[in-house]
């Protein structure tokens, strides 16, 4: 608890506790409902909902671009603001806190709950995907816009000017605005529960802009949409997860790609995330995210080895130099014309990410207790980027290499989930490669859904970090129907509409959480 207590409201103090139960009310009752009454009428209205995702995703991506290129720009700016200003000597938790985790730890569990499942799936097929359209060069239709994906200007004709945009796009959208706007949620949560003495939810960081308020209804709509946020961003991933699981599964051993099959899967590393739930924190989630790490390293040791070493190597400084170069360009949202590239890619990367930045925002803010202000910025911005652009470099450079030396029809032909695995089939020990790159998705899934989880619970248990084990059950369980859901009424257009859908109400959010998080350092550095 912190030295400084800003309010006179209790953690926990509008719960209500009923047949075992510890539960905020309104936001548990709300929240909960809404989601399952969704589950039910998409699975009664699998037709209509699919219908109605396909549309959802346009609609936003095409009137709304600019919401989400606008605020992400606004987290980057503002997060390496704090990096070289006074407040990055301000330590979560006071003065005199010390960190709960090691390095080693902390970073583990931050890198494998932040980006896990989208790594493995988009390592191969992102860079190949921007690739072919990049060098396919700008096409035009009959109104005179754009009707290719390339990013930019694009590269016709010219191989290596496609690989360099392609690497420089893709990195893009692993580097530093996803993980800036995780280091705003997550400082912002860290700061006013440790530092402030603030239950540890999302409205909580608003105190400093809307006071006693924040505890009544303004308050409860925050915590729902996070919630709402949360377990759609989390269904996404976790969808592209099973799909790539049962497509490599169906590539190793032939197992049959079913929508049946697919839900099977979801119910199976469901069961494998409840248990961890149940372990909690330190023993089940820590545990499964550092080895999470060291088989995610080994893997790609392994690429690394059996891959094309020094075009790989010496690739990852130039697709650094590429992204540096690039990134203003990439960043613009005015006069651009690669508006397919930015609304169908960018566009959903902001809106997945700032999906997902009320769950791993907080799991992020638990395990930073003790971190000084700029410590914990440079280690959750510029670290996980390096290392987000290492794992792009590999599995995106080997790729690379196959296709241009030519005769890789298969793996441009292949489907998006299937890229990685036909890819090591022209590695020696491809089978062991797609043995562990299963493995990978699979705990990764796991531990995306327990810490998940986790999260759900603390926001809907009023802040509480140590409710009964039955509510994050209940979370655990519905993550999976949801993925199970969106899979069935509509594939991955209707994943990503969901995500795009809760992301962009929390755009909003998250800008003004900046304000909040500004007011809140100055105030503390006095």
């Amino acid at each position: 608890m912190s030295e400084k207590k800003e309010t006179d409201y209790e953690v926990g103090q509008d719960n209500v506790q009923v047949l075992g139960l510890d539960i905020h009310n309104p936001v548990f009752a709300v929240s909960g409902l809404t989601i399952v009454a969704f589950v039910f009428f998409s699975l009664v209205f699998r037709e209509q909902a699919g219908e109605f995702f396909g549309w959802l995703r346009v609609a936003l991506t095409s009137r709304f671009d600019w919401v989400f290129m606008i605020a992400c720009n606004i987290f980057v700016l503002f997060s390496l603001l704090l990096i070289v200003t006074p407040y990055g000597s301000i330590r979560l938790g006071g003065a005199d806190a010390k960190p709960d985790y090691s390095y080693a730890g902390w970073i583990s569990m931050l890198f494998a709950a932040g980006m896990g499942i989208g790594l493995v799936f988009w390592g191969v097929a992102e860079p190949i995907s921007h690739y072919g359209a990049s060098l396919g060069g700008v096409a035009t239709g009959e109104d005179g816009l754009r009707t290719d994906w390339a990013p930019l200007g694009a590269a016709a004709d010219n191989p290596q000017g496609a690989r360099d945009l392609a690497m420089a796009a893709t990195i893009f959208h692993w580097g530093l605005h996803p993980w800036a706007i995780y280091a705003v949620v997550a400082l912002a949560l860290a700061f006013f529960s440790f530092n402030k003495g603030l239950p540890l939810t999302m409205r909580s960081v608003f105190y400093p802009i809307f006071g006693e308020a924040t505890w009544g209804p303004l308050g409860h709509i925050v915590d729902v949409l996070a919630v709402f946020a949360t377990i759609f961003g989390l269904a996404t991933s976790l969808g592209l997860g099973a799909t790539q699981a049962l497509a490599g599964l169906n590539y190793l051993f032939g197992v049959p790609v079913s929508d049946g099959m697919k839900v099977l899967l979801i119910i199976i590393i469901t069961a494998f995330a409840l248990v961890s739930v149940v372990a909690g924190l330190d023993k089940g989630v820590k545990r499964l995210s550092e080895a999470n790490m060291m088989l995610a390293a080994a893997l790609l040791v392994l690429v690394l080895i059996v891959g094309p070493t020094i075009a790989i190597l010496s690739g990852f400084f130039t697709n650094l130099v590429d992204y540096a170069v690039q990134l203003p360009a990439l960043s613009n949202w005015i006069g651009r014309e690669d508006t397919n590239f930015m609304q169908g890619w960018t566009t959903f990367y902001w809106a997945w990410w700032i999906s997902w930045s009320p769950f791993v925002g907080m799991f992020i803010a638990r395990i930073s207790r003790g971190r000084t202000v700029r410590e914990f910025v440079t280690c959750v911005l510029l670290i996980p980027t390096l290392v987000g652009a290492l794992w792009m470099s590999v599995f995106g450079n080997a790729g690379l290499e196959q296709v241009m030396a030519g005769g890789a029809e298969a793996l441009q032909d292949a489907g998006l989930e299937l890229k990685m695995f036909v890819m090591f089939e022209a590695f020696p020990l491809s089978s062991l490669l797609s043995l562990v790159g299963i493995i990978l998705v699979v705990v990764f899934f796991v531990t995306s859904s327990d810490s998940g989880s986790l999260v759900i619970d603390t926001i809907t248990a009023g802040g509480k970090t140590n409710a009964p084990t039955a509510q994050r059950v209940f979370w655990c369980i519905l993550e999976g129907a949801i993925a199970i859901v969106l899979l069935l009424g509509g594939g991955l257009g209707a994943l990503q509409a969901a995500a795009i859908a809760t992301g962009f109400p929390f755009a909003i959010i998250l800008v003004l959480m900046c304000v909040s998080i500004f007011i809140g350092l100055s105030r503390e550095k006095r």
